[in-house]
């Protein structure tokens, strides 16, 4: 037991940690990009690196993860104190949505096929 909570301690300092860098990057830098994004590429960049073990993160991620619906209620009801503008916006909202989708299915199709078609003139 206190192996398994010394796991979820480290797990979480080292996430932590690298949330913690990557905002004091977007404060220091004065970015516009959230430090949190900054935070997951330090995180992926000693993942990748071998300098952090995927077993010393995966018991914190793996809370995280099975929790995130819960961090989402907080966007909901600011969402919902802004409903008015969403409503005004809706058509807006939709045509970027739906455009953004059609551009990256239409790119992933492209770029899939033709890495599809260059290995198998490849194999022949």
């Amino acid at each position: 037991m206190f192996k398994q909570m010394l796991n979820y301690a480290l797990s979480f300092a080292l996430i932590m940690v690298s949330l913690w860098a990557g905002n004091a990057i977007q404060h220091f830098f004065h970015l516009s990009v959230p430090g949190s994004i900054f935070g997951m590429l330090i995180l992926f960049a000693l993942l990748v690196s071998g300098f952090v073990k995927v077993q010393w993160v995966k018991p914190g991620a793996q809370l995280f993860i099975r929790y995130m619906i819960i961090l989402f209620v907080p966007i909901s009801v600011g969402l919902m104190d802004h409903f008015p503008l969403l409503i005004d916006n809706a058509l807006s909202i939709f045509a970027s949505s739906v455009g953004a989708t059609t551009i990256v299915l239409v790119l992933l199709a492209l770029g899939l096929q033709k890495i599809l078609t260059n290995k198998t003139s490849e194999g022949k």
